[in-house]
């Protein structure tokens, strides 16, 4: 109790002043806010430093000045308070502001929230009994649904939403930067492209060109938080340092087809454990799974998938051969399309992105030469009539076999996305 009082005014500047965050638009603002009037929780998760904190104290900001009462808000970070209970923070809270939560209106941000053993009952108990009065925002530097039993605590009473890195249009408006008209700047914006994918979406790199900064931020910030504190305090890992082998492998040659079995005899570990580990690294973000798409659900599971990593080695950022630059540009696209498919045949005919919306959309990414044998296999196994080849500068449309492939540059596909809300 002690403890909370000394940390629990520094957490919550605006109970004695005004409040200045060093916030920049983020596209999934818009998407919370059209559930900030709803009862539920609102949940936002995601990796490390990409930002999560800072869009709650957005969110604390807007509500200040649209005329919310600053003491009725309260921020409590649980990263280095996981042996208390959130009905101790509120009895603090309640005590210093003098006050008793069953009057009035309350915003309750509870951040690193994963932390708290058995934080899904504590967190239904305050809801349940204060949800008419009470909006509640919670984090997490993993997904929190990772037990069945946290999400049937808490069904109906809470809404997640993902806070991915940076997207290129984030970027560069984290940087200022503003191409218009396109067609004028491509060559600036190709730069920048490069630019970005030093970053590799987290804010606090963007614009940081340096080799040794990237690398120590990546380990130091990343990396040594996630595999070595949260993923052993999380689950009960035997040895953490095959999950690091994992996770560097991945780093060092992102996209790779996995075989569980060749890799359990290369680490010595069981099948088992192999995919309970890989489980780890995806539940907290660090890696990106692809299926090898298929009309009929069993054969997906059944086939090997692609792993991609959240970030790559910041030794594979600055080496200049093609063919790492190619699967750096490889990463970055899939990563930013939040792809789930691939595809590959018996032939070894393939295609990098494959798109599930109303219909299927193979996309191809391309660092140099364009090839057109996979995506054509593609379209013609699936009579699909359109694809794209995401290329690093080319710009065509060819037409083979009554297909049509829309050749585009990364800079102005991912630019094509849909804009941040004004």
């Amino acid at each position: 109790m002690v403890q909370i009082r000394e940390v629990i005014s520094e957490l919550n500047p605006w109970w004695k002043g005004k409040i200045s965050t060093q916030y920049k638009d983020r596209e999934i603002y818009y998407e919370i806010q059209k559930f900030m009037k709803l009862p539920q929780i609102i949940a936002l998760v995601g990796l490390r430093r990409v930002g999560k904190t800072t869009l709650i104290l957005k969110i604390i900001e807007d509500m200040i000045k649209r005329g919310f009462s600053s003491k009725n808000i309260i921020y409590f970070s649980f990263d280095e308070f996981k042996d208390i209970e959130i009905r101790e923070v509120i009895k603090v809270y309640e005590e210093v502001m003098e006050i008793d939560i069953k009057e009035g209106k309350y915003l309750f941000c509870f951040d690193e929230i994963q932390k708290l053993h058995d934080w899904e009952n504590q967190l239904k108990a305050v809801y349940d009994v204060h949800h008419k009065n009470i909006k509640i925002i919670i984090s997490g530097s993993e997904s929190l649904f990772i037990r069945k039993k946290s999400k049937e605590t808490l069904a109906g009473r809470i809404f997640e939403f993902n806070v991915d890195p940076l997207s290129f249009r984030e970027f560069l408006n984290f940087r200022g930067l503003s191409f218009e008209p396109r067609g004028l700047y491509e060559k600036e914006l190709l730069k920048t492209l490069n630019e970005f994918i030093l970053s590799q979406g987290f804010p606090e790199l963007a614009g940081v060109r340096e080799f040794d900064v990237i690398k120590k931020y990546i380990t130091e910030s990343v990396i040594e938080k996630v595999v070595y504190k949260d993923i052993p305090t999380l689950f009960a890992v035997k040895d953490i340092s095959v999950i690091k082998i994992l996770f560097d492998v991945l780093m060092e040659e992102p996209g790779q087809l996995i075989e569980i079995s060749k890799l359990s005899k290369e680490l010595g570990m069981s099948r088992q454990t192999i995919s309970q580990y890989l489980f780890y690294l995806e539940q907290t973000f660090l890696i990106r799974k692809l299926y090898n798409f298929s009309r009929n659900k069993r054969k997906i599971e059944r086939k090997l998938k692609k792993y991609y990593p959240a970030f790559v080695s910041p030794n594979l950022l600055f080496k200049e051969d093609t063919y790492f630059k190619s699967k750096v540009f490889e990463w970055l696209i899939v990563n930013q399309l939040k792809a789930e498919f691939f595809w590959r045949d018996s032939y070894k005919n393939e295609v990098d992105i494959v798109l599930i919306n109303k219909k299927f959309e193979p996309l191809e990414i391309k660092y140099g030469d364009i090839e057109t044998k996979g995506i054509i296999s593609f379209m013609e196994k699936f009579n699909v009539k359109e694809g794209k080849i995401i290329s690093l500068k080319k710009e065509d449309i060819l037409k083979i076999n009554n297909k049509v492939i829309r050749i585009i540059p990364a800079f102005k596909f991912l630019l094509e996305k849909k804009r941040l809300e004004a």
